[in-house]
């Protein structure tokens, strides 16, 4: 009873998840009972999160369906390797398969302990990403070419039939009792008015795959676009970035200016001095000794680092940090900024993008930031369209506590002239596999850097990070997660004197 009580959907996490755009994660190695009704709960939160209630029931069976396949799959390997059959050979498969039903069924509870036993898990993923839900049922064991051919072939004749009568009327291969249903599942999809490209099984050398995409509800889209627009078009009466910096942005951005010139213009201003140094001095640069002048920090930091300086140190000044919330977020950026430097310090040993994903640590928020109360003038325009135009209440609700919060930061920082990998680091920090390629490294750097404060705040789990992502900065367990987390924390309270 005590293991069922803690299976309780937060439903707190599955709306923060949903507006974040992080992934909600749940593994199972035995998919026993409790855990099928516990994802049945899960979709439901999520869906009705996302407006998709009606989608419920056809999603629930879609992945109960995907989740049962990868279980009888990982079964599948244990019971070969206890009877030394080799799946990739086509005698021992034949041989494997002609009593797989009957043997694992008539001990199932042997060979769900193996698996245990094995590690061979089954996980479910949900996703929203660009108005687009990701589900995904993932089990780690790789494909074999012929199971693959053998999907496929059931996929591509499951989409002639247009009714379960059609599908009961053939004679359907039950040898591994993956026919029907997954006829089912595609007819499901079918009465979602989804095509064939919404749904695949894939293989890597590590994991089997299946994936289904389901764009949103078209008029609720179409809502959270108008009204995100409605936002970046009204930035104009936000102040636009100060006189001071903009001059020193002009002076940067012309060829014939040189250090000296740049750090003259800069000091003709006390209070940005101040400030620059301030910066300067801090951890992000973690110089020798303390510089006082800023033709000193400007030959040590460089025009590059100056410049970002001036987009994170300007982008402060215009939306500010009055209130609790907003200084909340602020403290929240400077500690992914922290990380994200230490990342590339540590990890790519690529100094030509430490100031990059430092300033994109910063402002990678800068969307969310907006909606912080700062500015009630923008807000109370926005109520005003959304009873203008009948938009629901709901859909202001969700772009306020963040949702589409990415896209809105990179709009206005695009209306900003910020540099094109600052703006895809703003856009893409919650979804870092659609990036482009040439920024790709940046983006990776601030999103792993903005979920590992995510995790240090126990807001998500080891399996919610992006695996390629983690692979890539040559991250492979949650040990090696938790190590560094704790480092890089226990950095950043010396800095800050926390």
């Amino acid at each position: 009873m005590a293991a069922i009580q803690e299976l309780v959907v937060d439903e707190s996490k599955v709306k923060k998840a949903v507006q974040a755009g992080i992934p909600l994660t749940i593994t199972t190695f035995t998919l026993p009972h409790e855990i099928e009704a516990y994802i049945e709960q899960v979709i439901a939160v999520f869906l009705q999160q996302v407006g998709q209630e009606n989608l419920k029931d056809y999603i629930v069976y879609c992945v109960q369906e995907l989740a049962v396949n990868a279980k009888k799959a990982n079964t599948k390997r244990v019971y070969f390797i206890e009877r030394g059959l080799d799946l990739a050979n086509p005698e021992d498969y034949r041989e494997g398969m002609a009593n797989f039903k009957e043997n694992t069924l008539g001990n199932i509870a042997h060979y769900l302990q193996l698996q245990k036993e094995k590690g061979l898990y089954i996980k479910l993923i949900l996703q929203i990403k660009k108005n687009i839900i990701h589900i995904e049922v993932r089990n780690n064991v790789a494909v074999t070419k012929t199971e693959l051919i053998r999907i496929h072939d059931k996929l591509a004749r499951s989409r002639q039939y247009s009714s379960l009568e059609d599908a009961f009327a053939q004679v359907l291969d039950d040898s591994e009792g993956a026919g029907l249903g997954l006829v089912i599942l595609v007819l499901m999809l079918k009465k979602m008015g989804l095509d064939e490209d919404c749904f695949d099984i894939l293989g890597t050398d590590k994991e089997t795959i299946a994936r289904i995409v389901i764009p949103l509800d078209q008029t609720r889209v179409e809502n959270l676009s108008i009204l995100s627009d409605t936002i970046v078009n009204n930035v104009n009466s936000l102040p636009q970035f100060p006189e001071n910096i903009l001059l020193v942005q002009k002076l940067i951005g012309d060829p014939k200016s040189d250090m000296t010139s740049i750090a003259r213009q800069i000091s003709m201003d006390p209070a940005l001095t101040a400030d620059l140094l301030k910066i300067v001095n801090s951890a992000q640069y973690m110089l020798a000794k303390k510089v006082d002048s800023i033709s000193e920090a400007v030959k040590l930091v460089g025009i590059r680092g100056i410049k970002n300086l001036l987009y994170s140190y300007g982008t402060q000044k215009v939306l500010g940090d009055e209130t609790i919330d907003k200084k909340q977020l602020w403290e929240h950026s400077y500690k992914t900024a922290f990380y994200a430097y230490n990342l590339i310090k540590n990890f790519k040993k690529d100094h030509n993008l430490l100031d990059d994903v430092y300033v994109g640590g910063i402002l990678h928020d800068m969307g969310k930031i907006i909606f912080s109360n700062v500015h009630p003038e923008l807000l109370s325009k926005i109520r005003e369209f959304c009873s203008e135009k009948n938009l629901p209440a709901s859909t202001f609700e969700d772009l306020a506590a963040g949702m589409n919060h990415a896209e809105i930061g990179a709009l206005i920082a695009e209306k900003w002239n910020f540099p094109e990998g600052l703006i895809t680091a703003i856009r893409f920090h919650h979804d870092p596999t659609s990036a482009p390629e040439e920024h790709k490294d940046l983006v990776e750097t601030v999103y792993l850097a903005n979920l590992f404060c995510e995790y240090e705040n126990g807001n998500i789990t080891f399996d919610q990070f992006e695996p390629v992502v983690l692979d890539h900065f040559g991250i492979t367990s949650k040990k090696q997660v938790d190590n560094i987390v704790e480092r890089f924390s226990l950095g950043f309270k010396k800095e800050n004197q926390i």
